[in-house]
């Protein structure tokens, strides 16, 4: 349960700061860039014990990254920093029934990580993005014709910002329209379970994503065992006919695959969209500056959404021997958290770094991972949303802007769930 605003003690000082304690997490943004400021000026970084979830017994702790210097460092050495042993995307270790359904690459290690990618990223390829561009341009304008019919507004996040990534992640992967809302549903519930709109009984969090995962997962290899023998040109065929060296994805894969990418490339796309009408509302201007050529500084301010949204807050990683990073020692065994929201607001790299700037250059964020082989397999496919949703708002309804978020209570997930939109 956590306090009510009115009982939070203000943050003054690192120990004050908890972020193991779900209580951090429903604090005001500012409160939480402050906290993020303050532990990003430490010597060592900080050390907190890992949070008290239902489904797993409490581990060893771990180091905050929050540096860019670290995360970076981290990223470019897998073998030292792993993903494996007991999962990426918690803190905690993961039991084995969990990884069964969210056990996909991104929490794998060389070598089966590296197979796994080898097989599925020519899907993921600058080339074949390329030839989604037409269908991501007919269904962005689809969905700003359906906003200029209703007169005035909407719920952006629903009816826009999730749109885009949900229909073309499924349209990619063959699932039929009928299912779009079986699979949007899904997802919240992955990334959205420590959320009482999406899993109102916190005794229930545990069997609630379970039960998502395995109905995502039966629902893909349902349509792969048809596409088997009656092959289309959809991703799905592609993977379960793929052969690739010899190689092919077993049922169990294709379905933890299916997950990552339904979960990772629809609700990152879709935060990312809608912080980025969030920040053109309260820049307006950058957004004047972004209208007086709107193809010709798309890249730059695309970048610069992903910086400050930084959809994905952190991921974990494991020690598997001594080593010193960065002049601090790192013990075998311990975790380390990587917390790209704050690395993107390090004012050792980004100059001014809380400034909504969409012209910004250089900028090496890692709203999209850090270096290495967990780089997002998507990221291609993301900007290429970002940047066509965007044209179609700016061009064809210039004066829409955004009204209070409503933010998901997540550690993991830096989400909008709804914010009405007018114009």
């Amino acid at each position: 349960m956590t306090t009510s605003p009115v009982e939070r003690a203000p943050i003054s000082s690192v120990a004050d700061i908890n972020l193991s304690d779900w209580d951090f997490w429903g604090r005001p943004m500012s409160e939480r860039e402050h906290a993020f400021r303050l532990l990003r000026d430490l010597d060592t970084p900080a050390f907190f014990a890992e949070p008290e979830v239902s489904f797993a017994p409490p581990g060893v702790g771990y180091h905050a990254l929050v540096r860019h210097a670290d995360i970076l460092e981290a990223s470019r050495n897998p073998d030292v920093f792993c993903s494996g042993s007991g999962g990426a995307t918690n803190i905690v270790d993961m039991p084995a029934e969990f990884i069964e359904y969210f056990g996909s690459m991104i929490s794998m290690d060389d070598p089966r990580h590296a197979r796994l990618r080898r097989i599925v990223s020519r899907a993921f390829t600058p080339k074949m993005i390329k030839q989604f561009e037409a269908d991501v341009e007919t269904a962005a304008g689809q969905i700003v014709d359906d906003l200029i019919a209703t007169g005035s507004g909407c719920d952006f996040v629903t009816e826009v910002a999730a749109r885009l990534p949900l229909k073309i992640i499924c349209d990619m992967m063959g699932i039929p329209e009928s299912d779009y809302r079986f699979v949007f549903d899904r997802s919240n519930v992955i990334l959205g379970a420590s959320d009482p709109e999406y899993v109102s009984d916190p005794a229930a969090i545990a069997t609630s994503l379970l039960t998502a995962g395995m109905e995502l997962q039966q629902l893909v290899q349902d349509l792969a065992a048809h596409r088997l023998s009656t092959p289309t040109d959809d991703l799905i065929s592609a993977l379960v006919n793929a052969n690739i060296d010899g190689e092919q994805l077993t049922a169990q894969e294709l379905g933890s695959f299916f997950i990552l990418l339904v979960v990772a490339g629809n609700e990152t796309t879709r935060n990312a969209i809608s912080h980025g009408l969030r920040l053109l509302t309260a820049n307006p201007d950058q957004k004047a500056r972004w209208l007086e050529d709107v193809d010709g500084r798309a890249a730059g301010a695309v970048e610069e959404i992903v910086r400050l949204a930084a959809p994905v807050n952190y991921m974990r990683r494991k020690v598997t021997r001594d080593h010193v990073m960065n002049g601090n020692l790192y013990r075998t065994g311990e975790k380390v958290v990587m917390y790209y929201w704050s690395a993107n607001r390090d004012a050792r790299v980004f100059a001014e770094p809380d400034r909504f700037d969409i012209g910004r250059s250089p900028n090496p964020h890692v709203g999209f991972g850090g270096p290495g082989p967990h780089f997002c397999l998507g990221a291609h496919l993301a900007r290429r949303e970002i940047t066509v949703m965007f044209r179609e708002l700016l061009r064809r309804v210039p004066q829409i802007e955004a009204g209070p978020p409503e933010r998901l209570f997540s550690s993991f997930i830096n989400g909008i769930k709804h914010m009405d939109c007018t114009f």
